[in-house]
């Protein structure tokens, strides 16, 4: 079972459907997720609304106090993942479940000031706006990010306006809220990859939105840690090449292809070490093998490293929500050495046909091929190695 939903209480306050759904995604929060659930509830006041805490299955009290909170807030809901992580696909799958009219979403560490989620829900709630979001740069606001992380904020938010033409002010920002039929035009194209959803939002609808901003600096963080890392800036480069490729190229392939590419300095890293070490004798100073041996054992000894390096660093980025751990990441490391051995076979066959057959200079056949059997790694690896499981999604 991929979600437990203990708390499906109605969600509104006067008791009928929701007008606004919220959805706060969550991940260890504990100690703020009471203090913001009540601060927004009290904001949004007589709105008629419901609150979806999608927590990625915290090793704290997170789940815990959502369901404490339930008990006198029955517009609060919780849903929990379980072997799933990442912001942008715990957020789609709040708004798949929610009830509302509007949808939004926002952070469960209080960085988000309750005022502004207010000034968004009248905003969005007048009809006349798709679209609405905080923006940390419109003016002079201070931004409520510090040093690094400010400058990497603008230079992202610079980059996705002149790749993409997204006409907002900060789409980088975490809260933000639409209409359902905004949020079901973008539906079929969101990636759910990274954290940043109102990127793929707004890049994956065909629909130019009429949108509105509100001004609101980040507040200090009640509790949590910051998710922001290097996996974090990949993510935003994949999915910035999906969308500007129009998903010519997917976004988790390109963070596979990416991690290919390191794999390929690994090999000839580790074929290096091996021939230098095989053919001066200084590995086994007694006995030369045969130069053919050598080089065999050069030759597997190099794969069998590089695939076990691609392995290990997609399970922490390509595939970091569906990351296996423990016996599943045993099963999954074989599974991924099947696949990759295919890949390895189709790719000497197509090169050697191109070259002999069609006649193709042999490092253009062997790129190509390389290519190829790439795309097969890719598909082949979500299937042997991190499958995901039935009803998922």
């Amino acid at each position: 079972m991929s979600g437990i939903d203990p708390v499906s209480a109605s969600a509104s306050v006067s008791g009928g459907a929701p007008d606004l759904s919220l959805i706060i995604c969550t991940l260890n929060e504990g100690v703020a997720i009471r203090s913001v659930v009540e601060e927004v509830s009290a904001a949004l006041g007589s709105i008629r609304h419901e609150i979806i805490v999608v927590d990625d299955n915290s090793s704290d009290n997170t789940a815990a106090e959502v369901l404490s909170l339930a008990q006198s807030h029955p517009h609060v809901r919780l849903h929990v993942r379980v072997n799933e992580r990442g912001l942008s696909s715990a957020a789609i799958k709040g708004w798949d479940i929610a009830h509302g009219k509007y949808l939004g979403v926002m952070d469960g560490d209080g960085q988000h000031d309750p005022v502004a989620i207010r000034a968004l829900a009248d905003m969005i709630m007048a009809g006349d706006k798709d679209l609405v979001c905080v923006s940390r740069y419109i003016g002079q606001t201070d931004t409520g990010l510090s040093g690094l992380r400010d400058i990497g904020s603008k230079v992202a938010t610079a980059a996705t306006g002149m790749v993409l033409k997204v006409p907002l002010s900060d789409p980088m920002s975490g809260c933000f809220m639409m209409t359902r039929d905004y949020y079901m035009s973008a539906r079929p194209k969101l990636t759910g990859i990274g954290f940043k959803i109102l990127l793929d939002v707004a890049a994956s609808s065909p629909i130019k939105p009429r949108f509105g901003e509100v001004k609101a600096a980040l507040r200090q963080r009640q509790g949590g840690e910051s998710k922001l890392d290097i996996r974090v800036v990949l993510d935003l480069g994949a999915l910035l090449i999906e969308k500007a490729t129009g998903g010519v190229l997917n976004a988790r392939f390109v963070l596979f292809a990416g991690v290919g590419v390191t794999g390929v300095f690994v090999y000839a890293a580790v074929l290096f070490l091996c021939h230098h070490l095989f053919h001066t004798g200084e590995l086994v100073p007694m006995y030369r093998f045969q130069k053919r041996l050598d080089d065999v054992l050069s030759f597997s000894l190099a794969i069998w490293v590089s695939m076990t390096w691609n392995f290990f660093v997609n399970n922490a980025i390509t595939f970091r929500d569906k990351r296996l751990k423990g016996i599943a990441m045993f099963y999954g490391l074989l599974g991924f050495y099947f696949a990759c051995s295919i890949g390895a076979i189709l790719s000497l066959f197509m090169a050697v046909y191109m070259k002999e057959h069609l006649h193709i200079h042999y490092m253009v056949a062997g790129i190509v091929a390389a290519l190829l059997s790439s795309v097969w790694n890719y598909f082949a690896s979500k299937w042997f190695a991190w499958r995901t499981p039935k009803g998922s999604k």
